[in-house]
């Protein structure tokens, strides 16, 4: 159920610019994505938030290293992740706000929470009191106060001279020499990292929105902090109708880190892989599942999303593309994608669906089968693959490459004939040896080759 028939307000937590966007950016992006398609497929009106952070102390270390200011820091890393981000086919969001256009509705909120006895004005800035509602903590985490804490570590900040008690966490930070600031009540400073998606969610949402999101690496402190904030500055609970975080992605098994020397930048990743192929890779399983990156799991999705996309450009340039309804295989597949993306946006038994009716188009297009039912198919493809799932390049970007391809098929055919029948040859007199030199010719060369009942069958990959 949604606060509002047919409309969802959906707020993600963005990133903080002050580096390059990496793949853990990605599959949060790209998880979110998906969900926001799969939303507004159903029907549903959907309004998405995702902000950036860009002002805090990462941005502002940078900036001092380079002797430049704050913001050309932030103003970069936000152009990279929408260079990226446009790369891997993820949608724009409605709106993208920033901490720094958000001053006034943020310091609104702190002075609220002032009033209403949740805040406190210390010599080192304004801290909420936990204590003051600590009827709220643990609500995503199922934990006592004191069991999420222990399991924290550095993400709870245990210093900080004002202080009433260590839980306490940050609203407004008073400036130090040499960061930027803004003028507040309580003199000039700058906002704390909680307090500022409880204010932007609030100023695009209202009082009361659908889903907010993340990584789940936010669960705590960041989220369980929002809650606090958010109901006692608003007087009513929930502010938030469902939480949901997308795991984490891990490298060849270890959380993925800097010092591990396995950290990928998306624009690494993608001097190495296709973007389509990324995005293919990281939604290979449920959004809330960690993700293991690993070579093997790249190469793997780099084959199948080839056949995808081969299958589904052979069929838009030969029959184009036509209502799949009336095809019960189709109508089959589709009522498992959906039954899969229902069940809490299951892109791992969409994408089983989505290469069940690619397999069987392949075997479509190289017997030759009706073509309205192979146009059905590339119409099915375009929907649930491209639509959906964002799988599939431009279908005129694609048909060039297609025709690139039938142009190059064209130009080996006879020489390919004459080995595939030397193969047949070979096969007969059981000369195993010279049938596979053949094969291993034919790969060397770009060449598919698919034995049936028929015969051989080939094409260019």
């Amino acid at each position: 159920m949604t606060l509002e028939e047919g409309k969802v307000g959906l707020y993600a937590c963005g990133i903080t610019p002050y580096s390059p966007s990496h793949i853990g950016h990605a599959r949060q992006a790209i998880s979110f994505d998906i969900i926001v398609r799969w939303l507004r497929k159903r029907g549903f009106e959907v309004n998405y938030i995702t902000n950036f952070t860009d002002v805090d102390d990462k941005i502002i270390s940078a900036a001092n290293e380079e002797g430049v200011d704050f913001l050309e820091i932030s103003n970069r890393y936000i152009d990279d992740y929408f260079e990226s981000m446009d790369a891997l086919n993820v949608i724009r969001a409605d709106a993208y706000p920033r901490v720094t256009e958000t001053i006034p509705e943020i310091i609104e909120m702190v002075e609220s929470l002032i009033e209403k006895g949740n805040a406190y004005l210390a010599e080192d800035g304004v801290y909420f009191e936990i204590d003051t509602s600590p009827d709220k903590y643990g609500q995503l985490t199922g934990q006592t106060l004191e069991m999420v804490r222990s399991g924290a570590g550095g993400r709870v900040d245990k210093t900080g001279s004002g202080k009433r008690d260590h839980r306490d966490f940050a609203l407004w930070k008073m400036a130090k020499p040499g960061e930027p600031s803004w003028e507040s009540p309580w003199g000039e400073g700058r906002p704390g990292w909680h307090i500022e998606c409880s204010a932007m969610s609030l100023k695009h949402l209202g009082e009361r929105f659908d889903i907010h999101g993340g990584g789940s690496d936010l669960i705590f402190p960041h989220h369980e902090a929002e809650i606090f904030q958010s109901e006692c500055c608003l007087g009513h609970d929930p502010v938030v109708q469902y939480w949901i975080h997308n795991g984490m992605v891990n490298v060849d098994g270890e959380k993925m880190s800097k010092s591990l020397g396995n950290f990928w930048t998306i624009s690494e990743a993608l001097e190495k892989v296709d973007p389509l192929v990324l995005r293919y890779t990281l939604i290979n399983a449920p959004y809330r599942q960690p993700v293991d990156f690993n070579q093997v799991m790249v190469d793997d999705s780099e084959v199948h999303h080839r056949r995808l996309v081969t299958c589904y450009g052979e069929g838009l340039s030969k029959k184009g593309s036509a209502d799949w309804q009336g095809f019960s295989w189709l109508e089959e597949a589709t009522g498992r994608f959906e039954s899969g993306m229902d069940d809490d946006f299951n892109t791992r038994v969409a994408l089983v669906e989505v290469q069940s009716v690619a397999k069987r188009m392949r075997v479509l297009l190289d017997s030759g089968g009706e073509s309205e039912e192979i146009a059905g198919a590339v119409s099915w493809i375009s929907e649930y693959a491209g639509d959906v799932l964002g799988l599939l390049p431009e279908d005129s970007d694609l048909l060039g490459e297609i025709q690139s391809q039938e142009s190059a098929k064209d130009e080996i055919s006879q020489h390919v004939e004459s080995l595939l029948l030397e193969r047949d040859e070979s096969r007969e007199s059981k000369d195993w040896a010279r049938a596979d030199e053949i094969r291993d010719e034919l790969t060397g060369m770009g060449v598919i080759v698919e034995d049936g009942p028929n015969g051989a069958t080939w094409r260019i990959e």
